[in-house]
């Protein structure tokens, strides 16, 4: 947490070698991450974003880009996210989304990245402002889903609200 160009996003390029240290060496349980492979590196580290990236496609497209997981684990990841009775009534996994999501909230589409980082199983988890545009209720369903479901991970959040990160251990 910090003021704006106090590093909290010069961080995160350096946890994902967007931006390479002119010195010193970042490690991740012991492994130095300039020694990694960026696919390697990158595929272990989830982002969850300010804002939602989604795309013009299906529900199901939308979480599962590769088509990596069954249907049950879809449904299991929406209903963490408190959005499978939403989706249940519609065409299901099916269910249209239109260019940058537009058919959704801003909670909507946080929460559903938020549901795609939950089937990935990182075990870190980078959190870009992601409670920053989105009204106080589903702000707080965030919160507990995060919370919740990455209780095993190690979760680094950018905030410039307290809130966001005051149930945070360090």
């Amino acid at each position: 947490m910090g003021r704006t160009g106090s590093g909290k996003s010069t961080f995160f390029l350096s946890l994902l070698r967007i931006i390479e240290p002119s010195h010193g060496s970042i490690y991740i349980d012991g492994a130095d991450i300039s020694q990694i492979g960026l696919d390697d590196l990158r595929n272990k580290i989830t982002v969850i974003p300010q804002d939602p990236m989604l795309f013009k496609g299906t529900l199901r497209e939308n979480m599962d880009l590769l088509n990596q997981y069954t249907d049950q684990q879809l449904w299991e990841s929406l209903e963490k996210v408190c959005l499978k009775s939403k989706f249940e009534g519609e065409n299901g996994l099916d269910t249209a989304i239109k260019d940058g999501g537009e058919n959704l909230s801003a909670g909507e589409k946080q929460l559903l990245c938020i549901g795609r980082a939950i089937l990935t199983q990182s075990k870190i988890i980078l959190i870009d402002e992601a409670t920053s545009n989105i009204d106080p209720k589903t702000e707080q369903t965030i919160l507990d889903t995060i919370h919740n479901c990455f209780q095993d991970c190690t979760v680094i959040t950018v905030a410039h609200r307290l809130k966001t990160i005051i149930n945070s251990d360090r």
